[in-house]
């Protein structure tokens, strides 16, 4: 759970960093990406019928929190942008 776990590292080092309103939806987006992917994996742990369809929605929030992590040059961002865009490849993978 890569991906997750960077998530939740750039969320809390979001709210650090010096101007958080421009973090604030950055931050966000990684909560809300973290949760999908922690739901997405448990789903696949227990062989769901519906893991497919998280998995295509983790791809999509994973996606879009790289895009939004992009934005910042921030190293936080940078890291959890990568880990993002290597989860969404590996989740279409599995929804394929």
């Amino acid at each position: 759970m890569r991906c997750a776990e960077a998530c939740e590292f750039c969320a809390t080092s979001d709210l650090r960093e010096k101007n958080v309103q421009n973090m604030a939806s950055c931050a966000q987006m990684n909560r809300e990406c973290a949760a999908v992917c922690w739901t997405s994996a448990s789903l696949m742990s227990m062989d769901s019928r519906f893991a497919k369809q998280f998995c295509e929605l983790c791809a999509d929030m994973c996606d879009a929190c790289a895009d939004e992590c992009e934005r910042h040059d921030v190293d936080h961002c940078k890291k959890c942008a990568q880990a993002c865009r290597k989860c969404a490849q590996e989740c279409r993978a599995m929804a394929g």
